[in-house]
């Protein structure tokens, strides 16, 4: 009795160690996909607040107005505008530059026109998209300009693309590096039990037959690591959440039900092909290239 437990204790061991090692990859695995669904969040939010501002003549009329907010609403490409009277824009100025330089009275006027502040949907936040929304406008006798800060749009699209390449190639890196650590450790498991494979041949199992159970406990091994893994996530979330105000901004729990289904499943499909290439191998060795 004594002699099985000294044998089922390394085999305990050992399942135990590779499955904490597979959930520590998935968790890090997971972590990557939080960090990106947060930037696509951050860049869908600057995105959104990116667009032209329309500047209207002196002498325009309500109606006058109200017709460039018309002719905005048809527009696909615009997410929200809003317009600010000559007063709105006074102040808004004066709280920018303080009390200090009081423009009325300087110009015994005020200098400023009415302005529609006009917010493109993401999809349009680009240079040419601004571009295409604007020419019509301009063309508008209630219009005296528009402004498109062309250079900020263009730099931040740029910053964006930059990150968004970043993302994608550490998410690429971890992917491959969480398959080959997952892999070795399933393979160290089936190693541990190589001699078992080699018995059930010799009494006639066949490969699927022998084959069967690695994938089981593998499987199952998966689905424990992924488990593992998406508590340790949900903690860090719900631990980032009530620390950081922000951070609770970003989170959307649809989002993280699905990533951590993915953890799961992505634990659960790695270690089961880990195992079939690892079972296949020992199935083709012979009894002295096991030593090896």
């Amino acid at each position: 009795m004594a002699k099985r437990r000294h044998h089922l204790i390394p085999l305990f061991t050992t399942r135990a160690t590779a499955t904490l090692s597979v959930a520590l990859v998935l968790f890090i695995l997971g972590l990557a996909a939080f960090m990106g669904i947060a930037a696509h969040k951050v860049t869908q939010g600057i995105k959104e607040n990116m667009g032209f501002v329309i500047l209207f003549n002196e002498d325009v009329t309500a109606s006058d107005i109200d017709a460039v907010k018309t002719r905005l609403k048809k527009m696909t490409g615009v997410r929200e505008t809003i317009y600010s009277s000559p007063d709105a824009v006074l102040d808004r100025w004066q709280k920018m530059v303080g009390d200090d330089e009081d423009i009325i009275k300087l110009a015994d006027v005020n200098p400023f026109v009415g302005e529609i502040e006009v917010k493109v949907l993401p999809a349009y936040a680009s240079t040419d998209s601004i571009s295409l929304l604007t020419a019509p406008i301009m063309l508008m006798p209630q219009v005296s300009e528009v402004k498109v800060h062309t250079a900020m749009v263009d730099r931040v699209n740029a910053t964006l693309r930059s990150i968004s390449m970043a993302l994608v190639f550490v998410a690429i890196a971890l992917l491959t590096v969480s398959f080959i650590l997952i892999f070795n450790t399933v393979r160290l498991t089936v190693y541990a039990r190589r001699f078992t494979i080699y018995t059930m041949k010799l009494v006639g199992a066949t490969s699927s037959f022998i084959r069967r159970p690695f994938l089981t406990d593998n499987l199952i091994n998966g689905l424990v690591a992924g488990l593992i893994a998406s508590i340790a996530l949900v903690a860090t979330v719900y631990y980032g959440s009530t620390y950081e105000q922000e951070i609770a901004g970003l989170i959307e729990w649809e989002l993280v039900a699905a990533v951590l289904a993915g953890v799961i499943v992505t634990g659960m499909l790695i270690c089961l092909v880990a195992a079939i290439f690892a079972a296949n191998r020992y199935l083709r060795l012979s009894y002295d290239e096991m030593f090896k």
